[in-house]
């Protein structure tokens, strides 16, 4: 029963029209078992060719409308836009799409990705034999305090290279494979946001919280100085010791 609730719940008829559209146009050959399942989306391993890709659904039917309108009022990219629960998930699906194209275009670790419709995100997929990366906090890290200083360079990456605040960075939507990837990027706003001085203070302290059992973190507020300041020298490997 449980199984046949997942299925309704995600692949509602709207869902289906959007994925009928993306196969038709080959972006997806197959869909296979589920990657992860979140507060408002589940994320499928697909195929497209002889490429692995990560499909992420949104949930119309239960997808929280009081969370998501948080981060896009206030967003001017998305001004104007209707309140029904649908156009604020589409809405989302095209915001989330739009923050990972700047971040990819700016260098930066995160999904590449492909393409939207509706309530679909097409992605690369971050793993290897058809296995996702682990999230950061089931990762034993040999080197902690390398680690934070490659997430601290991702935050002013993204703040001064692609002008977007995370939103909802901690270790829960960090994969370590090869590298850090940063994931989740549907709340990301950009510095003109009314609240994105909040939001990147809450990121901020959330990765400190997070590494301070493994090494020794700098002060939140010289952290969120260097992110903000375009003439700051930034971080040093060894500038929180």
């Amino acid at each position: 029963m449980d199984q046949l609730k997942v299925r309704d719940d995600v692949f509602d008829e709207v869902t289906l029209m959007a994925l009928y559209k993306l196969v038709h146009k080959g972006w997806i050959t197959a869909i296979g078992g589920s990657i992860s399942t979140g507060k408002e989306a589940n994320v499928f391993l697909g195929e497209r060719g002889d490429q692995d890709i990560a499909i992420k659904i949104y949930r119309i039917r239960t997808a929280n409308f009081n969370a998501m309108s948080e981060y896009i009022i206030g967003d001017r990219r998305f001004a104007g836009i209707k309140r029904t629960k649908k156009d604020l998930i589409f809405t989302w699906t095209r915001k989330e799409f739009a923050n990972l194209k700047r971040a990819a275009d700016a260098g930066l670790s995160v999904p590449m990705p492909y393409v939207w419709d509706r309530n679909i995100l097409i992605m690369g997929f971050l793993g290897e034999d058809e296995r996702p990366f682990p999230h950061l906090r089931a990762v034993e890290l040999e080197n902690p305090a390398g680690v934070y200083y490659e997430v601290l360079l991702f935050m002013r990456g993204l703040y001064q290279q692609a002008g977007l605040v995370h939103a909802d960075l901690s270790e829960f939507n960090i994969l370590y494979g090869d590298r850090l990837y940063v994931i989740d990027m549907g709340q990301s706003v950009t510095p003109d946001h009314p609240r994105a001085k909040f939001f990147l203070s809450r990121d901020i302290a959330n990765i400190n919280r997070y590494f301070r059992d493994f090494c020794t973190v700098m002060d939140e507020k010289e952290i969120f100085l260097k992110i903000t300041d375009g003439t700051s020298e930034g971080f040093t490997p060894r500038s929180w010791e």
